[in-house]
């Protein structure tokens, strides 16, 4: 699943590749992941200049002239390709925008779990999860508004930050990274933090983040389509030694959702209710 992290990066760099240029063609090779709520996206797009590119939390807008936008959430498989127009396409290819400078932008998506919502002015409201999202986890979400907002919670922790709705952008897998960073045990009930470790996961909600931004940069160069998760520490890194204390790390898959974690370093058990 892309979260802020892979997102931020293909939003900078689309914003530094393709803003100013405009949509040549448009197809829609897999038309389900697509919610036409403006017009008919193949029809509507050619011809529209790219203004912009936005993030909120999981969410990639592209701003196109005549305030049309394609606002895309990847949910699990999703992600966006920007290649030579005369490069094969994918089978996984959903929609493709021809730009003028001979390159193209590719949503790709090969179990089709994300949508594409084309959206003219006044529509965000139209789609679902949308407006719902808690402040962006980069967008510098204070201390005290972080601490009044998680007092509405009362799940397990990493629950709560996965949700969404307490800052937004932050998924499975940055999820067990932060926490681990904090010294947090992923099955704590959010009501049970001490005022200081609310402080050390607010800070590390950001500094992972940022810190991950870096690495991503780097790595994923032009091929903003790869999914790089070999440097984090401990998701997906079951019966590997903890980069801290050397211990064994924990994986344990609940609800079809793979949790990483480090006892020694996370002290807490878990509960089931």
């Amino acid at each position: 699943m892309p979260e802020a992290p892979d997102l931020e990066v293909v939003k900078e760099f689309l914003t530094k590749r393709a803003v100013g240029l405009r949509v040549k063609a448009c197809t829609a090779p897999r038309a389900t992941v697509v919610r036409d709520l403006a017009g008919v996206l193949t029809a509507d797009l050619p011809g529209r200049t790219l203004d912009g590119v936005h993030r909120q939390g999981k969410f990639l807008s592209l701003h196109f002239s005549g305030q049309h936008s394609l606002v895309i959430n990847p949910m699990l498989t999703g992600v966006l390709q920007f290649c030579p127009e005369n490069e094969r396409q994918l089978k996984s290819t959903c929609v493709s925008l021809s730009l003028e400078n001979g390159m193209d932008l590719r949503y790709l998506d090969d179990r089709q779990m994300g949508k594409v919502y084309h959206v003219g002015p006044d529509q965000d409201n139209d789609i679902p999860q949308y407006n719902d999202l808690g402040p962006d986890v980069l967008s510098g979400i204070s201390l005290e508004e972080f601490r009044e907002r998680l007092k509405r919670f009362h799940g397990e922790i990493k629950g709560v930050l996965t949700r969404g709705s307490l800052v937004s952008g932050i998924g499975n897998a940055y999820s067990d990274e932060i926490l681990f960073a904090a010294g947090l045990s992923p099955f704590r009930k959010a009501r049970t933090l001490k005022p200081d470790e609310v402080a050390e996961l607010h800070h590390q909600c950001r500094q992972v983040l940022e810190e991950a931004i870096e690495v991503l940069r780097e790595r994923m160069a032009e091929e903003i389509h790869h999914k790089i998760r070999d440097f984090l520490k401990v998701h997906r890194k079951g019966g590997q030694p903890c980069p801290a204390c050397g211990s064994n790390i924990t994986e344990i898959t609940a609800n079809q959702r793979i949790t990483s974690y480090c006892r020694h370093c996370q002290p807490g058990m878990l509960i089931r209710n």
